[in-house]
């Protein structure tokens, strides 16, 4: 009896440590494109940028508002479709040109 529930307990936290990995990989893919968005690298490069990091598979958006850029990485738990959890992180950076303007 033992032995069924360590196996499930084992697998349970493999599952639960690939999913804070692809979390962890969306935050780092999410901050690459803003950052790169704010330096007013071409769109295309913003995309590449954010998905050389995310895990496979991912949806990036980048959006404008006023000076803010917004990068979205959302991306699927990795393990199988009854655990599936949807990952979403969100940064902002500051556009560089609006840096010092006004003040």
């Amino acid at each position: 009896m033992v032995l069924p529930v360590l196996v499930v307990f084992t697998m349970a936290l493999v599952w639960a440590l690939m999913a804070a990995a692809a979390l962890i990989q969306c935050v780092d893919a999410a901050r690459a494109g803003a950052r790169a968005a704010a330096r007013q690298d071409p769109p295309a490069t913003v995309m590449a940028v954010a998905r050389e990091t995310a895990p496979s598979g991912a949806r990036v958006t980048v959006r404008r508002e006023g000076d803010l850029v917004h990068v979205r990485v959302e991306a699927e738990a990795p393990g199988p479709d009854a655990l599936a959890l949807d990952l979403t992180q969100e940064a902002a950076a500051l556009a560089e040109e609006t840096v010092g303007v006004g003040g």
